[in-house]
Formats: structure tokens, C-alpha cells, sequence
């Protein structure tokens, strides 16, 4: 329960840049935004927050999320007709969830109980 909560939370900071990248900066629909935040969010945590986190650490993993999110906002724009995105627009989204990602990381490597609980692992036996 505790890693559905942690991903709608990422949902949200998601969304929340996608509004403010692609809305009010790029003027989208809200629709195509939403898609953009959900395909950012799924990304994000399959590849940021399950493979990088773990073996690279906070800083490369925050970047790396804001860099993926601007990417994958990028490929909309691409393959879409419906949405249109600038180089402000896809820049203060990599940094607001650049940011985000980096203090969600600190909350996610100090929960024990959000899974999969990859951080606490004891080391192997040797």
C-alpha cells in the first residue's frame, strides 16, 4: 500500500510540472499533459527510482529523472500533432522534477517500507 501512495505522489509532482512546463509556458491541452505525466511517471520510477537509485545514488538518479522526463516529453512532441514543446518549456521541466526526484529520493531510501525495499539490503555473505 505504502508504494501505491508513493507513486501517486510521484504522479502528482509529475502532473504538477507538466502543468507548469507544458500548459502555462508550451499552452497544451490538458489531455495530451496528462499523458506526458504519466508516461514521465511510469519511466521514472521503472528506471530512476528501481535501477539508477540503487546503484549509482541521489544525485546521478535526480538528474538522470529530470533528463528522462524531458525526454520523454520530447518523443510527444515528436510523435504527436497535439503537443508542442520548447526548449524553456522542456528545460524548467527536467529542473522541477530534477529537484522533486532529488529530496523524493532522501523520503524513499529512509522508508523502509515503500517496495521494493531495495536500499536496506544487507550485503551478501561472502
Amino acid at each position: 500500500m505504502r508504494t501505491t501512495l508513493v507513486i501517486l505522489a510521484k504522479f502528482l509532482i509529475t502532473l504538477v510540472a507538466s502543468w507548469v512546463s507544458f500548459i502555462i509556458i508550451d499552452v497544451n491541452s490538458f489531455e495530451m499533459v496528462l499523458m506526458v505525466a504519466i508516461a514521465g511517471t511510469v519511466i521514472n520510477y521503472a528506471l530512476g527510482d528501481l535501477v539508477i537509485l540503487p546503484s549509482m545514488g541521489n544525485v546521478i538518479a535526480a538528474v538522470g529523472d529530470g533528463i528522462l522526463a524531458a525526454a520523454t516529453a520530447y518523443l510527444f512532441d515528436m510523435f504527436s500533432y497535439n503537443f508542442i514543446t520548447s526548449a524553456t518549456g522542456l528545460i524548467i521541466f527536467a529542473a522541477i522534477i530534477g529537484t522533486c526526484e532529488y529530496f523524493f529520493h532522501i523520503y524513499l531510501i529512509k522508508d523502509d517500507k515503500v517496495q521494493p525495499n531495495e536500499f536496506h539490503r544487507e550485503p551478501p555473505l561472502e
